[in-house]
C-alpha cells in the first residue's frame, strides 16, 4: 500500500509554494498592479489571495476540527480573508508573507497524523462524506489554479515562466545529447 500522509502533503505543498514564490519574485513590482482583464485580480492581489487562502482549511480542520460544514460561517472566514487581502503591501512584503505563511502552513500540515487525516466530515447539507486529507489537498490545488493565472500574467507582461524555461532547457540538453550520440 502506498502511504501518502502528512509528511508528503507538507512536502508537496512546499514545492507548490516554492514555485509560486519564484513567480512572485520574477514579476516586477511595477507589474504587481497589472490586471489582464476586467474582473480579474491583479498579480499582487492574486499573490495575497494565495497567501491567505489556507486560512479557511486551518480554521475548519485545525482550529474548530469540524465534523460537518453544516452551519459553518463561510461569510465570516471569507470576510477575515478579504480583510487581510485588502491590505496595501509592497512586493517585498507580499513575497515575505508568502514565505512566512508557506512555512507556517507546511509545518502545520507536517504535524498532522494519519488518524486526523482519515477523519471524515460532511458538507453543508450533512452529506457527501470526505476525509480531512481529501479536503486539505485543495490547499495546494487552489494555489496551483491561481499560479496558472499568474503564469498567464507573466506571458502577458513579456516574461517566460520559470517552469517553461526549465522544460525548454531540458529539451535542449536532450537534443544536444542525442546529436552527440549520433556522431
Amino acid at each position: 500500500m502506498i502511504n501518502y500522509g502528512a509528511a508528503e502533503l507538507a512536502a508537496s505543498f512546499q514545492t507548490v509554494r516554492k514555485n509560486t514564490l519564484l513567480i512572485a519574485e520574477e514579476i516586477p513590482e511595477n507589474k504587481y498592479a497589472f490586471v489582464p482583464v476586467t474582473g480579474w485580480r491583479s498579480a499582487g492581489e492574486l499573490l495575497k489571495h494565495i497567501a491567505w487562502a489556507p486560512m479557511m482549511y486551518e480554521d475548519m480542520h485545525g482550529t474548530k476540527r469540524l465534523m460537518t460544514l453544516k452551519g459553518y460561517d463561510f461569510t465570516a472566514i471569507f470576510g477575515r480573508r478579504l480583510e487581510q487581502e485588502r491590505q496595501q503591501m509592497s512586493k517585498a512584503q507580499i513575497v515575505a508573507l508568502l514565505k512566512a505563511e508557506g512555512d507556517r502552513i507546511t509545518a502545520w500540515l507536517a504535524s498532522l497524523d494519519n488518524a486526523f487525516l482519515n477523519e471524515v466530515f460532511t458538507d453543508t447539507m450533512g452529506q457527501n462524506p470526505k476525509t480531512r486529507f481529501e479536503n486539505m489537498l485543495a490547499i495546494k490545488e487552489h494555489e496551483m489554479h491561481h499560479r496558472a493565472q499568474l503564469m498567464l500574467i507573466q506571458r502577458m507582461i513579456g516574461l517566460v515562466p520559470h517552469l517553461t524555461r526549465e522544460r525548454e532547457e531540458r529539451a535542449r540538453q536532450r537534443a544536444i545529447a542525442a546529436a552527440a550520440a549520433t556522431r
